[in-house]
């Protein structure tokens, strides 16, 4: 049991919980920049609330229906964590995780970087941890004019990343689109 943020012997068990958690909240980020709706909604129990404050808070169900039209205001995202602490108790778990969530603007112009963090509850059911509550705090936002790049392309000869089944991860990385033709 890891139910103390204070310094304490950690179990084989505490650490494959974590470890288990950690896998939740990073695929999380995966399936949201890669518009993989199908993989966030599994990452949720059916009686989850996702609540992104005065923009969304609802059932996974609604949470995935939402998504399409307000990921259609950004040609990328990029979701990122860290210092990710949780705090379990048998079944039950809550997280904090600060987020850092590049937005880049569909006409390419400008970029949103909210910097926050989600404050998780986690039940574990049937063996497997899923999100119960998931709440969005924001700390603070950046908005910066995309400026254009010095002397030609910074990108030239790099693939470039698409959000959707077309990024290159799921061709690089068969592993990656095995998995998700599967889950299609």
């Amino acid at each position: 049991m890891s139910d103390s943020l204070a310094p304490a012997p950690l179990t084989l068990e505490a650490a494959l919980d974590r470890m288990a958690l950690e896998q939740l909240v990073v695929t999380y980020c995966h399936a949201i920049d890669r518009r993989d709706l199908a993989l966030v909604r599994s990452l949720y129990h059916d009686d989850a609330v996702d609540d992104h404050g005065a923009m969304f808070c609802g059932s996974p169900d609604e949470y995935v229906a939402w998504l399409p039209a307000m990921l259609a205001n950004w040609q990328a995202t990029r979701h990122a964590v860290g210092n990710m602490l949780f705090l379990i108790q048998g079944d039950i778990a809550n997280g904090e995780i600060p987020t850092t969530a590049w937005h880049r603007t569909a006409d390419g112009t400008r970029d949103l970087i909210a910097n926050g963090r989600y404050l998780d509850q986690y039940a574990r059911r049937g063996g497997v941890w899923k999100f119960l509550r998931r709440n969005l705090v924001l700390d603070w936002m950046e908005e910066r004019a995309v400026a254009p790049s010095p002397g030609g392309e910074v990108d030239d000869g790099v693939e470039l990343g698409r959000a959707g089944p077309d990024d290159p991860v799921y061709a690089r990385l068969p592993l990656f689109g095995a998995d998700r033709l599967r889950r299609a």
